[in-house]
């Protein structure tokens, strides 16, 4: 009896928030998802519920940063063909205005966003090629829209989506999609939390008042139904808030 193979999903910053959401959502539809992230315990926690769960899943520690980490993680992934690979790994860093902020800061969002995303996708794009398959990057609404205390953040999602509009235009002709997602508010345990700092109280008022701000799984779904369109349809860009989020600078707000 052949044993059946299941399409490879490679999940980047999976140990939490969307790429954890975006690892059980692909996982639940017949992938074997590669979870990759710096912290290991986090990213073997949600593989284990993935298996649990019935699903295939593999755990391996991953810092996107590291050129030479992420191609040994490319040489190590096996004979699966991987149609899928979900650049997720990111975040923002502090809310200063550009003539207080730290560069430092800068430099880390840049590298974890940008680079990272390079790295990775440099990596893995000759197997992608040869198994039809998808980059989907995860960019932001900030990667349109500058706004206050946003400066390094933006300009960090700025050029993230550079990258994937890039990459689209230079594989034209090749199977290969590139799909960039950017969600506006979404509530998870830790983007705002991170971004302040570990200062709870601030990262709670990010969400005062806010009916219903996106979820990990909400932006899961979307990543998941792009992958799923036939081979043909590419979704270039899909920008997902929640309705209560008209622009980067317009959130309803309930109060009393």
């Amino acid at each position: 009896m052949t044993e059946h193979v299941f399409p490879t999903a490679v999940v980047t910053g999976a140990g939490s928030g969307i790429g954890a959401a975006t690892a059980r959502r692909l996982a639940a539809e017949g992938h074997h998802v590669v979870l990759a992230g710096r912290r290991t315990e986090r990213i073997e926690a949600v593989a284990r519920e993935i298996a649990d769960a019935g699903g295939s899943a593999e755990a391996r520690a991953l810092d996107v940063t590291d050129r030479a980490a992420v191609r040994a993680f490319a040489d190590a992934l096996g004979d699966r063909p991987l149609t899928l690979l979900v650049n997720n790994a990111g975040g923002a860093l502090g809310t200063e205005h550009v003539d207080a902020t730290d560069p430092d800061d800068w430099r880390t969002m840049y590298e974890v966003n940008v680079l990272g995303t390079l790295h990775v996708t440099q990596a893995l794009l000759p197997r992608l090629e040869a198994a039809e398959g998808t980059v989907i990057v995860l960019s932001s609404t900030a990667a349109f829209v500058a706004y206050e205390g946003g400066g390094g953040y933006a300009a960090a999602k700025h050029g993230e989506h550079a990258l994937a509009a890039t990459l689209r235009l230079e594989l034209c002709g090749r199977p290969v999609r590139v799909v960039e997602i950017a969600p506006g508010m979404v509530r998870t345990d830790e983007f705002a939390l991170n971004r302040m700092r570990g200062d709870a109280d601030r990262a709670a008022a990010v969400y005062d008042g806010v009916p219903d701000p996106l979820t990990a799984e909400d932006v899961a779904d979307t990543i998941a139904w792009t992958a799923s369109r036939p081979p043909h349809v590419n979704v270039d860009l899909l920008v997902v808030r929640p309705r209560a989020q008209a622009a980067q600078h317009k959130v309803h707000r309930v109060t009393g």
